[in-house]
């Protein structure tokens, strides 16, 4: 494995010695009560760096996601949430299998948003033929695009006016907070609350953690006791999220200028159409007819890629610019 170049997701980067070290040392408790102080150090550095009351570790963005929304909404009630939102097309239902939420999909547009008069449109009547229409839930960074702060400050002023709380699934968060030079506090006001995944490009190996006011934190920890999140000695992993939010979050405009520079040198190549990536996600359209070829020549050259005809590259802390320069060499010589 040492020798692969994975370019499928960021979620496939593994600790670094320093990390290890300091899981290794991490003191624990049983964190189900609440005693374990590298669980509860990254709680309250999570919510401070982010600018929210309280905070609340779990063991992924899914399960983070969905305490947001079973903590914000009840049976019967709703969200709104765009068709390309994680949430919505990724976390198997959840919602609705699990707290009996009803999702209002809504079309991004192509700069990920959703169209505020979209919104307002979809905000449904109180009328009991209805269901209750409760949050706006967004997404930040949404395939590696990030979302203009002018309309984050739009989106969550319409939802607050209309009477919806707001959340924001941030498992790339820190990526748009690096992008527009602006600090985590910055980049996530307007939300009642955010998941922030640190298993991604901050490096950890698993968790994220949910933000928000102390409530909704502790009916948020009464929904993770329910699905299965409280864990024990948890502090092992905490150790790692911590370190990430800690050390992690500038380094992240390394990835975003690798895969600048990956996409630029892939866009020279011909017959193939490269997205411009704004952080360190991009795609790009591949002809159906090479794929198979080109797919043989990758797993001989020990380069992973979900690929396909609209293929979506990562970059991330394990894929160093000679990782990405060897990558390009192998795409030169096939298309070249």
């Amino acid at each position: 494995m040492d020798n692969w170049l994975d370019l499928r997701s960021d979620t496939v980067t593994r600790p670094g010695a320093a990390m290890r070290a300091a899981m290794n040392a991490a003191e624990v408790g049983d964190d189900v009560y609440g005693d374990d102080p590298t669980v509860n150090r990254l709680q309250e550095y999570a919510a401070d760096l982010f600018g929210f009351e309280d905070a609340l570790f779990a063991p992924s963005g899914t399960q983070t996601n969905l305490l947001a929304l079973l903590a914000h909404c009840g049976r019967g009630d709703e969200y709104l949430v765009g068709q390309e939102a994680h949430t919505y097309r990724y976390e198997g239902g959840g919602a609705a299998v699990l707290g009996s939420i009803q999702p209002q999909p809504i079309i991004n547009q192509p700069d990920g948003s959703i169209a505020l008069a979209d919104i307002e449109s979809c905000i449904k009547p109180d009328d009991f033929h209805f269901a209750r229409t409760k949050l706006l839930a967004l997404e930040n960074t949404i395939n590696g695009r990030v979302l203009p702060m002018a309309y984050v400050q739009q989106a969550t002023t319409l939802a607050h006016d209309k009477g919806l709380s707001t959340h924001l699934d941030g498992a790339r968060i820190c990526n748009a907070a690096v992008k527009l030079g602006i600090t985590p506090r910055e980049v996530v006001t307007g939300f009642d609350s955010v998941s922030v995944c640190l298993s991604k490009g901050l490096g950890a190996p698993v968790g994220s953690v949910l933000l928000g006011s102390r409530p909704l934190i502790k009916e948020a920890k009464r929904w993770r006791k329910m699905l299965g999140g409280g864990m024990r000695q948890a502090g092992v992993i905490a150790a790692g999220g911590l370190y990430a939010l800690e050390h992690n979050i500038p380094r992240l405009a390394e990835d975003h200028d690798n895969a600048a520079y990956f996409a630029a040198e892939l866009a020279k190549m011909k017959n193939l159409k490269v997205s411009t990536p704004q952080t360190n996600i991009f795609y790009v359209d591949i002809p159906q007819f090479v794929l198979k070829g080109l797919g043989d020549v990758l797993e001989l050259t020990r380069i992973r890629m979900s690929l396909g005809p609209r293929t979506r590259i990562v970059t991330h802390m394990d894929a160093s610019r000679d990782d990405i320069d060897r990558a390009i060499t192998v795409f030169g010589d096939f298309f070249g």
